[in-house]
């Protein structure tokens, strides 16, 4: 899959890495896709035992078949350090070397993350959205901002994450009586849309299955470059 480099550094300093989300930040297009959307590439990224390296996973998932349709995984020297709402610099550069593997273009990206639900309205979703040009969405287990009322325990029971008086996102329940994950728009796509693939995607599991297999896949990577 072929993928643009990014218009900027990824060795960049807080304050830098910052300026360039605020400024990537009208990059974003949020607009119901144009067609369906089938093949779904969840991903999700590790850290080497020695926080040397960032582990990335992409699984693609046919959302009709419930299938796996292909797995790729990629290792990157870390370049940037740990801080608040500036996870994209840490693991970006791993997950687009993963999707750059991938031999076949999906339809959509899965982040473990957060898209417009984000201080800068620019989550990981939203940077590897314009990276890419796909359609993105952010599912995240916890809330970065914002606030919400508490929805009903059914699955598919929702409630809109606002912050700043916008919404931002959605509060959504994949499993009946588990807690909720937070859905957000990351790029090419609109919220109704993110939060209808996402309960397609969470087949048996809190977690949507393309992320929740990206997350086993790293865990096993993870594994094996610890043991040599």
């Amino acid at each position: 899959m072929k993928i643009p480099r990014a218009p900027h550094r990824w060795s960049l300093s807080p304050a830098q890495a910052m300026a360039v989300q605020r400024q990537l930040a009208d990059a974003v297009r949020i607009a119901a896709p144009p067609g369906p959307l089938r093949r779904v590439a969840g991903l999700d990224a590790a850290f080497s035992r020695d926080a040397e390296r960032c582990i990335a996973g992409v699984v693609v998932w046919d959302v009709r078949a419930r299938a796996v349709v292909e797995r790729r995984v990629a290792t990157r020297r870390l370049r940037f350090p740990y801080v608040p709402g500036l996870l994209s610099f840490r693991e970006a550069p791993a997950l687009l070397a993963a999707l750059r593997r991938l031999r076949q273009r999906p339809d959509a990206l899965l982040c473990d993350g957060h898209g417009l639900a984000h201080p800068r309205r620019f989550g990981i979703a939203c940077h590897i959205g314009v990276l890419t040009g796909l359609p993105t969405i952010g599912c995240a287990k916890s809330r970065l901002v914002g606030s919400h009322r508490t929805p009903a325990t059914r699955r598919g029971a929702r409630a809109t994450l606002e912050d700043g008086g916008e919404i931002v996102g959605c509060v959504l329940r994949t499993r009946s009586g588990v807690k909720p994950v937070f859905v957000s728009v990351g790029h090419r796509i609109d919220l109704a849309t993110a939060v209808r693939l996402v309960l397609d995607c969470a087949v048996a599991h809190r977690l949507p299955e393309p992320t929740r297999l990206a997350d086993r896949l790293v865990a096993e990577a993870k594994r094996r470059a610890a043991h040599g």
